[in-house]
């Protein structure tokens, strides 16, 4: 099994203070939904036009996902990523501060609750950034498990204290990388316990890779959701929750992976197709959503540029 132990902090350069969020939260509060949103059309413009590295990081993806545009749609594109973006991160506050509520259609809920009720171990939650997981959460506050995230202790206070980020409450409990041998033992731990590891699947943040295909050229994708999923014994879910409506997420959890390493086939071979099979899944979400992909991170630089 690789180690998924964190190769020390990403220094990424911090968006969002505590003026900017109260300044958001009397907008929510004063304006409703509708209006904060309006405000970030104003706010993006200034990303765009001032934060070389953000702009940089969108392009990442927007290159590969619109291979014809132009130097000014591009630009355009980011510009919408940056909204779409904004109005998922006040959605999260607005929900967690009981300011709004928001309607979740949900897909594939029967089987989450046969993983978690039929099996005496649990199973693990694949996310990525794309859509809105954090907010996805919410809906699973009834399946009656343990929701273990796999995450680094949030870099920015600001976004910690408004958006909950890192926090532990109620049924969300935080393993951190950052201890011995990245949190494996942990991870192993609770799984046997029969409850949830949700891990994010898209960024790398030190670990090992491999070369998939994404969005038409090869990239680089962590493999040790699956390499946990196949020793463990135990499935993954892979979750998705895509912004349809002002108020309104479709969050699926349809799609489910069965990683089980057979025969005397490479394990790293074996590995490979299980997750070529999950970044196929992003795909197919991106293109229905394009300005949901959240990722600000070159999957296909093979330095590994690990700027946010």
């Amino acid at each position: 099994m690789p180690s998924i132990e964190s190769s020390g902090k990403i220094k990424t350069k911090l968006r969002g203070n505590k003026p900017g969020f109260l300044f958001f939260k009397i907008l929510l509060q004063v304006f409703g939904l509708k209006g904060a949103y309006g405000f970030l059309y104003i706010v993006c413009i200034y990303y765009l036009l001032f934060d070389r590295s953000a702009v940089d990081a969108a392009l990442s993806y927007i290159t590969k996902r619109f291979p014809e545009a132009c130097f000014y749609k591009k630009h355009l594109h980011a510009y919408r990523l940056f909204i779409s973006q904004g109005k998922q991160l006040i959605d999260r506050y607005a929900l967690i501060s009981g300011c709004e509520k928001f309607d979740f259609r949900v897909s594939g809920y029967e089987q989450l609750v046969n993983f978690a009720g039929n099996s005496e171990k649990g199973f693990i939650l694949l996310t990525s950034h794309v859509g809105n997981w954090q907010i996805a959460l919410a809906t699973l506050n009834k399946i009656g498990k343990t929701v273990y995230l796999l995450m680094r202790p949030e870099d920015n206070p600001a976004v910690k204290d408004s958006l909950h980020v890192g926090i532990e409450q109620g049924d969300i409990k935080i393993i951190s990388p950052d201890q011995y041998l990245g949190g494996i033992i942990e991870i192993m731990n609770v799984l046997n316990n029969g409850h949830i590891v949700s891990i994010m699947g898209d960024r790398s943040y030190g670990v090992d890779t491999l070369d998939v295909l994404f969005l038409g050229a090869s990239a680089r994708f962590p493999y040790s959701a699956f390499a946990i999923a196949a020793s463990a014994e135990c499935p993954i879910v892979v979750l998705s929750a895509a912004k349809v409506e002002d108020r309104q997420y479709a969050v699926d959890f349809s799609n489910a992976l069965f990683p089980v390493y057979k025969g005397k086939q490479q394990k790293k071979e074996q590995l490979q197709v299980w997750l070529q099979e999950f970044v196929e899944l992003i795909e197919v979400f991106v293109n229905q959503y394009p300005y949901q992909c959240f990722l600000f991170y070159d999957v296909w630089n093979k330095k590994g540029n690990q700027s946010k």
